[in-house]
Formats: C-alpha cells, sequence, structure tokens
C-alpha cells in the first residue's frame, strides 16, 4: 500500500489555492441562485465535468473496469457525493450562506474521527485534536452572531438549515472515510472522480426535476456560473484534491479546509461589500493557530524522526 506523507509546503500552497477557489464557488452559486437553482446548477456543472474527465481518461489511457471491485465503493461515493450537494442546495432555502459554509466545513472532524478509527496511519495525537477544536471555535467566532430576526418560525426555518448543513458536512467526511478506506484509495484520481460527477450528474438532475427546480434563466451570470463551476471546480480543483489525498495523510489536509470559509469572508467584504468586524478578525487568528498545531506537529514528528535516523 502506498504511504502517504505528512503536510509538506508543495501541499500547503496547492490547498491554500483550492481553499480561494472553494470559496468563490459560493458566491457564484449564490449570484446565479434567481436565474438557476443551485441543485440544477450542480447537477449540469458535474455533466460538464463528467465530458472533460471522460475526455482526460481517453488522453491518458485510463481504463474504467468493473473486475477491480472498485464499482462498488464507486457507487457510494457517487451517492455521498450528490447528497452532500443535494443538502447544501436544500440547506440554502432556509438558512444563510455563513451558517451553511460553517456547518459544511465540520466535514474534516466527521472524516478524522472515521479515519482515526479506520486507519492507524491516520490516528491523531492529542495535541492535533486540541488544534482541530481551535480551529473550529475560530470558524465559529469567524460566522456565528445573535440572530436579528425575533420571528420563531423564521429561527426554526433557519435551524433546519443548519442542520441540513451538518448534514452535509457529514456526507462529505464519510466520502473522504470511504475513499481512503476501500479500493479507491490507489484509484486514478479521474476513476473515483467519475464516480462521484455521474451520481451527482443523474440524482441531482432527477432531484431538480421532481422538486420543480429546473428552471433556468439564460442570463450571463447563470452561464458564467456554470461553467466555472464545471471547468474549474469540478474538473480542475476535484482532482488536485484526489491527487493530494493519493499522496498525503487525509486527516492533515482535512484541517486545511478551515481556510475556505475565511477566503469566503473576504470575498465577501471585498466582493459584496459585507462589513469586516473583529469577530472575523479573532476567528482567522484561531483559525491559523489551529492549523500550526495539526500540521505543525506533524512537520516536527517527521523532523524528529529524521535525525533520529542520522
Amino acid at each position: 500500500m502506498q504511504t502517504r506523507k505528512a503536510i509538506d509546503t508543495r501541499a500547503v500552497s496547492i490547498m491554500t489555492v483550492l481553499c480561494m477557489i472553494w470559496a468563490f464557488q459560493q458566491i457564484a452559486i449564490k449570484a446565479a441562485a434567481p436565474d438557476i437553482a443551485p441543485i440544477l446548477q450542480i447537477a449540469l456543472r458535474s455533466g460538464i465535468a463528467i465530458v472533460l474527465v471522460g475526455l482526460l481518461m481517453l488522453w491518458q489511457r485510463v481504463p474504467l473496469s468493473l473486475a477491480d471491485g472498485g464499482w462498488r465503493p464507486g457507487l457510494l461515493v457517487g451517492f455521498l457525493f450528490a447528497l452532500e450537494f443535494w443538502l447544501i442546495g436544500e440547506g440554502l432555502r432556509h438558512t444563510t450562506a455563513s451558517h451553511m459554509t460553517v456547518f459544511l466545513y465540520t466535514a474534516p472532524f466527521f472524516a478524522a474521527i472515521g479515519l482515526h478509527w479506520r486507519l492507524p496511519e491516520e490516528r491523531l495525537a492529542l495535541v492535533q485534536w486540541f488544534g482541530i477544536f481551535i480551529a473550529f471555535i475560530g470558524v465559529a467566532m469567524a460566522f456565528f452572531g445573535p440572530d436579528a430576526s425575533d420571528n420563531p418560525r423564521q429561527a426554526a426555518d433557519m435551524l433546519w438549515g443548519d442542520f441540513l448543513g451538518l448534514l452535509a458536512g457529514a456526507a462529505w467526511g464519510a466520502t473522504t472515510v470511504v475513499i481512503r478506506c476501500s479500493k479507491l484509495s490507489n484509484t486514478p484520481a479521474t476513476v473515483t472522480l467519475m464516480y462521484q460527477l455521474v451520481g451527482a450528474f443523474v440524482l441531482l438532475l432527477a432531484a431538480a426535476f421532481v422538486m420543480g427546480q429546473a428552471r433556468i434563466n439564460f442570463t450571463p451570470v447563470a452561464i458564467g456560473s456554470v461553467l466555472f463551476q464545471g471547468v474549474v471546480v469540478s474538473f480542475i480543483t476535484f482532482l488536485t484534491w484526489f491527487w493530494l489525498l493519493r499522496n498525503y495523510l487525509a486527516s492533515r489536509l482535512g484541517v486545511f479546509s478551515f481556510m475556505t470559509p475565511m477566503f469566503a469572508i473576504v470575498f465577501g467584504v471585498w466582493l459584496l461589500d459585507e462589513p469586516l468586524d473583529t469577530r472575523f478578525l479573532v476567528g482567522a487568528v484561531l483559525v491559523a493557530a489551529g492549523i500550526v498545531l495539526v500540521s505543525g506537529y506533524g512537520w516536527f514528528v517527521q523532523l524528529k524522526a529524521r535525525r533520529r535516523g542520522l
């Protein structure tokens, strides 16, 4: 079995870029929502990415074989991927984008707990668990604040949306665990991504029609959002993410996803003129501290082992 590496400078740089793109994805979905429903956006972007990944597999001569049994976990990750984004799309109808982002990015906790019990090499030290806890507190401080509404019905509606966001985070975390604990762990990234894209396209497209959310206004914003998500998000960034999962410890990588909601706030201030308050600044510092504890501990252990080998 291939040995995963601890986080290095290259992984940090790649994850930073990925988190910036994933943060902008939320803005694109929200901006285009009046013209095309979120779940339909995700279904169509998955269809675009299927074509691109299929062409890449043909060029690389990567076979999509059913003989190795990889189709079984492939079907599961396809379902989990579709479920995650269905929950996101539905949750955004009830809660704010900031609340959704917070609960979605609880995924590393679900993944870390699952991997901790399934794979010995993914077990976290106590200081790393503490780092994850600090990072989560930072995200919560950056996003959560007192609700302005005194309407109980509206508050209950938001609570339901928040719960859907938490379930979406659990689905994302479960996807990571399935990939790392199955044949997909050493499967080409294009094959793993294809399973997820097909699941999202088929299930979410059907859901959009069943739920009456298949209407499209062909505006520049709607077209641009779907193309951006299909080519950049679902094709380029997801392929890169799966390559990282094949080469680095997943529990360490997951912590860096906390940067995504931080970037989302920055983009919100920059593009949407949203206010920047002290809560965000304190939360950002806590997130950075948590990342340093988790990834820095891995670097320290690796460095210590190398010195012992000298």
